[in-house]
């Protein structure tokens, strides 16, 4: 299949099949109007609930299709099509409720999938801007013309600058797609020589680089399954992990986590400032700390372990180095063990009792002692922190402080037990498009794309933690955007964020490739109208769910709508142009390239179903052939013959890189929380837990969680889930009584980068003193600058964490008034 032709029939910019389908549905009753360049009055969800009403379930076909977007889950979808528009989304009907074969029901995102097909928002045609950067003004081109003016200015911006000018944006909107998570943009890209990479991501930017100098793992160090739990745990504590709300697929841990507490009566602890859907449904204690004070807590549950002998000291002799002045590397002083450090035989002098960590975290001592015992007695213990504690300004610290209660207690490595890290996982086996290699091995932190647009030249290695050489020559000029909404929503301080991007000496060309005109989207100088999965082919293998593997079929459903176009096929397009064709396509059509890579799979896995057997029967589960996920296992058994890939082979609590990196490290003005420590110790940062009971201008804590109305923004237009899930600021009882607000009050959230206006949800699930916004709502700004979308990227600071250099997006400090 060659790129679609640019000169396509069209009826007020929309392409004539596409109109004449959704006419049809509704009996040529409904007209479709367009206005400007992309937006319209689009009838589908309406004109489907239409054929609902007046033919039942007379369908033509149903499809499988999938829910790929970046919950940590993949669900499957039934799509019943009549006359070429989808009328019906239903959900998996195979499976059980049994674990290991449960049905992988879809939650209401996914259940709302026409309304994103079919959503107003939807880009129905190349644009090219012609008002100012950021003003939204746009002129409909052709394919011909976007083709050309990306690759000229492709090419331009090479010849120029070089090709570490050239930068492809982290996007997560379209996620474990074998072909669409790729889109084809990075081949394309190496192809013409390559582009400035990056390294983490916004999920867990800090824990991705701290377990490095952990447990050697270049990424996080998963921990034990909740299968495993089930069977084997006497306790789990959710640290900062909410499965309940962020991974809410049938499939995944939703379930699982349900099947430890239901069947088989695991006791689970929730730690989380906000009670959270997991809280009310699985734990039997909830402890509250303050944002930002999860290593303050640790060192006093440590604190109460040594002092009563609870700790594992045999496991800690063996295993690790640093928790003693017995197992510390040769050359550090005296004083700098862990156990020093709590015990207050530290540089400090403090000792980190049960009354010192209730100090910093507003946990009482009396629960933190009680919690600790618990933690201590029970068994084996899996203790599976989430992500929103290292999503701080300290949040390699915290992440790495959790790692450190798991070996205190000596639960790694064994059944029943975990590493400190989020819940474990069999992850899937198969093949991916094939992106190659990137020839330019310069990288930048995931979130340091800001600064590399507007000081590139000055960011070194050893300040602004550029990786692949000492410092960047250029800054970028080409940017492009892929299934992301990063530019106006997903990437902090959004006000700052698009001044940078409005000033055209800096980054001279912005390409967006989405299906909905987002506020990102109104930011670039080219959009590039891809399709939703109902609208290609792919397949969509799980991610985080469990001992239970599985991929989806996700057949082409319907035609791409308007004079959209999947963006293989742009790729396609794109790559004509540049003289590289052959090489980027290797002959192959997208149906094709997904072919290929299920018979990749399958020459590896036989028992895999054939291709066209898998687009019948829609889903294919397989499972872990070594049993419940228990990493570390072989470590355990013999840390000689299986040593982990740290310098000393050991579990390093004290780091004896991260001590040498103290000595080079360098801050660009640095202030509070700007450091590294060897050990994980408690750090008061900026804008943290300690300075808000300081700052009278902005004495609140706002941190913001994941919702299930959508995933990040992916969703954040769909009507019925805004209707179902509004957009509203979490706010204790006592915060808003002392500001006379009440339930449902329109108030406005502040501090000095920006302004959100929305709905106070008053409440005593959340702990005084604390906000929460739930993340990736629409930025939305008025005439006066203020966001009525309620977006909490307004508020949060574009400040980097110390080690990782990314995303401190739950250390944030503001004040609220009712409007």
């Amino acid at each position: 299949m060659t790129a679609p032709t640019t000169d396509r029939p069209t009826t007020g910019g929309v392409p004539r099949r596409s109109f004449l389908k959704w006419s049809g549905v509704t009996g040529g009753a409904a007209a479709l109007v367009t206005t400007g360049a992309h937006l319209g009055s689009v009838p589908g969800v309406g004109a489907a609930n239409a054929v609902l009403v007046s033919g039942g379930l007379d369908v033509d076909r149903t499809t499988w299709s999938a829910c790929i977007i970046n919950c940590g889950s993949r669900c499957p979808l039934r799509l019943q099509v009549k006359d070429g528009t989808i009328v019906r989304v239903l959900p998996d009907d195979t499976g059980d409720d049994e674990i290991g074969s449960q049905q992988i029901r879809a939650c209401v995102r996914g259940r709302s999938m026409r309304q994103r097909i079919y959503n107003p928002d939807r880009l129905k045609a190349p644009l090219k801007r012609v008002g100012k950067r950021g003003s939204g003004e746009f002129e409909e081109i052709t394919w011909d013309e976007a083709f050309t003016l990306f690759a000229d200015k492709l090419k331009y911006t090479i010849e120029t600058y070089g090709n570490e000018a050239v930068y492809k944006q982290y996007g997560s909107g379209t996620w474990n797609g074998l072909l669409s998570t790729s889109g084809g943009w990075k081949r394309l890209l190496n192809l013409m020589g390559g582009f400035l990479g990056y390294y983490g991501n916004y999920s867990y930017a800090q824990i991705g680089t701290c377990t490095r100098f952990h447990y050697g793992n270049t990424d996080e160090q998963m921990g034990n399954s909740f299968e495993d739990s089930a069977e084997n745990s006497k306790l789990i504590v959710l640290w900062g992990n909410n499965p309940q709300e962020t991974r809410m697929s049938g499939g995944g841990v939703l379930f699982t986590s349900m099947w430890a507490k239901k069947k088989a009566g695991v006791k689970i602890i929730v730690i989380d400032p906000r009670q959270s859907d997991s809280v009310v449904t699985l734990a039997d204690e909830w402890l509250a700390p303050r944002p930002g004070t999860d290593a303050a807590l640790v060192a006093g549950m440590v604190h109460t372990m040594v002092s009563e002998g609870l700790h594992d000291q045999a496991f800690l002799d063996t295993y690790c180095q640093g928790f003693d002045e017995a197992h510390m590397p040769a050359g550090v002083p005296a004083g700098n063990s862990y156990r020093s450090y709590v015990m207050g035989e530290g540089p400090d002098g403090i000792a980190k009792t049960p009354a010192w960590a209730a100090s910093i975290s507003g946990v009482p001592a009396d629960a933190i002692v009680r919690v600790a015992r618990q933690i201590a007695l029970a068994g084996p213990v899996n203790i599976a922190q989430g992500w929103g504690p290292q999503r701080h300004a300290n949040g390699e610290n915290q992440a790495r402080a959790i790692y450190t209660l798991a070996a205190v207690t000596g639960n790694v490595g064994i059944p029943g037990g975990g590493t400190g890290g989020r819940e474990g996982y069999y992850w899937p086996v198969s093949e991916w498009f094939p992106d190659g290699k990137n020839p330019v091995k310069t990288q930048i932190s995931v979130f340091g794309w800001t600064d590399a647009i507007e000081r590139g030249a000055e960011l070194t290695k050893l300040r602004d933690g550029v990786r692949g050489k000492d410092k960047l020559d250029v800054g970028i000029k080409f940017m492009l955007a892929y299934a992301g909404n990063m530019l106006s929503s997903q990437h902090s301080d959004i006000n700052r964020t698009r001044e940078i991007l409005k000033d055209e000496s800096l980054c001279e060309f912005i390409v967006v490739v989405d299906n909905q005109m987002t506020a990102s989207a109104k930011m670039a100088d080219l959009i590039l109208p891809d399709t939703t999965t109902a609208e290609r082919w792919d397949m969509a293998p799980s991610e985080y769910t469990g001992d239970t593997a599985y991929v989806i079929m996700c057949e082409k459903a319907i035609e791409p709508l308007f004079n959209s176009m999947p963006s293989y096929d742009i790729c396609t397009g794109i790559a004509k142009k540049l003289g590289i064709e052959a090489e980027f396509t290797e002959g192959r059509t997208e149906e094709e390239w997904v072919r290929w890579l299920h018979d990749q799979t399958r020459a590896e896995h036989p028992d895999f179903p054939e291709f066209d057997q898998l687009r019948e029967q829609g889903i294919y589960r397989y499972k872990d052939p070594e049993g419940p996920t228990i990493p570390l296992k072989a470590f355990r058994a013999d840390p000689v013959a299986n040593p982990l890939e740290t310098p000393s082979g050991k579990i390093e609590i004290f780091s004896s890189e991260l001590w040498e990196m103290t000595q080079t490290w360098q801050f660009d003005n640095p202030g509070p929380g700007d450091k590294l420590t060897a050990l994980p110790e408690h750090v008061d940062t900026w804008e943290g837990a300690v300075e808000a009971r300081t700052n009278t201008k902005f004495p609140l804590q706002v941190i913001g969680h994941h919702y299930k109305a959508r995933t990040h923004s992916t969703y954040g237009n769909a009507a019925w889930l805004k209707e179902a899930h509004p957009q509203k600021v979490w706010m204790s009882t006592l915060d808003a009584a002392a500001r006379g607000i009440a339930n449902d009050d329109l108030v406005e959230v502040f501090n000095d980068r920006g302004r959100i206006r929305l709905p106070a949800k008053v409440t005593t699930r959340i702990l005084p003193g604390v906000l929460s916004v739930p993340q990736g709502a629409w930025f939305n700004p008025d005439k006066d600058g203020v966001d009525t979308g309620g977006a909490v990227n307004t508020l949060t600071n574009i400040h980097p964490t110390p080690l990782s250099k990314g995303n401190a997006q739950h250390t944030t400090l503001a004040q609220v008034e009712k409007v």
